[in-house]
């Protein structure tokens, strides 16, 4: 299976458009954007990346459609510093989500906040595992930009507690099947009015328990795993209800929809390399991704690496709207890589985990004692630890800090670097599975000098803005 995997992989090394490369994306009127994301799907489950049984249908369809991003990572191998990504366009460590768990930095400018002030309606729904639930906190999705939300603070599954923009409501139903209810209520409340629509659908699936079932017979009952990809389909077919309702209520043309996951699987022999979610090698970064732009005629395929850092300067480059960003990014507009403009990436990417550990964050657990006492109308739980949780925190890390795993992605090099001491080079396009370390060849003395004082200059960086650094220049 591993090997077929990157059969393919070769086979769509090369960009491939059917349109012509020379035309430019326009942003008039402005786009409807969307942004849906998995919970722990890798590169390898789905159809259209040559799966041998998980039904994916929606996600072929849609690629076929679509423009493939094969070469896609997320910003971390673990859930809620990929989603600071997305929402900042920065590496997860500089706004302070430096593992799972960790809440966003209410001073990090966000892609909802940007787009509010391009007169965008903004919503969020589904898990988003950056903040609070609470209507007091400068974390929950209103803090970043959001009109309304509809939030498991973590992942959710079967008759979830979710927090509807503050005020706990107890649901009924599959849980991924629920955040796209809300979402489709969004989009029918908000299709006829002036403003364009910004949403973000982050599904709590395939994440564990794996309780939920797709709608049909039942599926993979012989298989290992069987309830994770029990949960892909069933996403797979909200990912097909969010699409068929674009097209009913004919806005699928000028909107831009944009699907990935936020790390890689739970199969490593799917994962698309080297180990799995919680890894920095491969196989936990590499991810689904796909753009579904009518109005633009993006279609096909590019094994140019990209990120979830491109997510907010591409959309915003896509919807014509020109933001000087306040603090330093580490996503590009990857625009020119979409219409065959560039054939290579313009800036490498830098990944860095395990720098602190993750905080357990029961999303059901949490929010139903809050519904409790809402209903009771006495004093909420969790209210200041939880509500000002990171917000003022802002202790002072050695500039030269080193701790944990990180890795800087020049492609097609890629040096890892693990807690300071242990060095690895690997040529990913000759050796995918990241198998055999060149970093102590003779030929690549030079390259290993440069990339060891690229990826330090970079962790340098990113340590003056988790110690605030970015806030007090913007503050003179």
């Amino acid at each position: 299976m591993r090997n077929a995997l990157f059969l393919l992989v070769l086979l769509t090394c090369s960009q491939i458009l059917e349109a012509d490369s020379s035309r430019q994306i326009h942003a008039a009127p402005k786009p409807n954007i969307i942004l849906v994301m998995a919970d722990d799907q890798g590169w390898g489950d789905t159809g259209y990346n040559g799966h041998p049984f998980v039904q994916t249908p929606e996600m072929d369809a849609m690629a076929r459609a679509g423009f493939v991003l094969d070469r896609f990572y997320a910003a971390a191998p673990v859930c809620s510093p990929t989603r600071a990504s997305v929402m900042t366009g920065r590496n997860p460590i500089r706004t302070k989500v430096t593992n799972h768990g960790r809440y966003m930095r209410p001073h990090e400018q966000t892609i909802a906040e940007s787009l509010k002030a391009a007169d965008y309606a903004t919503g969020i729904f589904g898990k988003v595992h950056l903040g609070s639930g609470q209507p007091e906190s400068p974390c929950n999705p209103s803090g970043m930009g959001f009109d309304e939300w509809v939030i498991g603070l973590n992942f959710f599954d079967n008759d979830p507690y979710l927090s509807r923009n503050g005020r706990i409501e107890h649901r009924k139903g599959k849980g991924s099947v629920i955040a796209m209810d809300d979402a489709l209520a969004f989009l029918n409340k908000h299709r006829r009015s002036e403003k364009p629509i910004f949403m973000v659908v982050w599904f709590p699936s395939p994440h564990d328990p794996h309780h939920e079932v797709p709608d049909g017979k039942s599926l993979y009952d012989e298989r290992k795993q069987a309830g994770y990809y029990r949960e892909i389909t069933l996403l797979d077919q909200q990912l097909g209800r969010l699409r068929r309702e674009l097209r009913s209520l004919d806005i699928a043309e000028n909107t831009i929809l944009w699907y990935c996951s936020d790390n890689g699987g739970l199969n490593e022999a799917t994962s698309g390399g080297r180990k799995r979610k919680g890894s920095i090698y491969e196989g936990g970064l590499r991810v689904p991704g796909i753009i579904e732009w009518p109005a633009a005629k993006l279609r096909g395929r590019t094994s140019i690496p990209t990120w979830t850092c491109d997510i907010y300067p591409t959309v915003l480059a896509m919807a014509g709207i020109a933001v000087e960003p306040e603090h330093p990014l580490d996503g590009i507009d990857i625009t020119d890589i979409v219409i065959g403009k560039a054939t290579m990436r313009s800036k490498p990417m830098g990944f860095w985990h395990l720098f602190q550990q993750g905080q357990s964050t029961w999303s059901d657990r949490i929010q139903q004692a809050i519904m409790e006492k809402q209903i009771a109308r006495a004093t909420l739980p969790h209210d200041a630890p939880r509500i000002q949780k990171d917000v003022a925190e802002f202790p002072q890390f050695d500039e030269g800090s080193v701790k944990g795993h990180a890795a800087w992605n020049a492609w097609p090099w890629k040096l890892h670097r693990i807690n300071g001491t242990k060095y690895e080079l690997y040529n990913l396009a000759d050796d995918p599975m990241e198998s055999k370390d060149l970093s102590n060849e003779t030929d690549q003395r030079a390259r290993v000098t440069r990339m060891k004082q690229e990826l330090n200059n970079w962790m340098r960086s990113v340590m003056r803005s988790l110690n605030g650094n970015d806030y007090r220049q913007l503050a003179l």
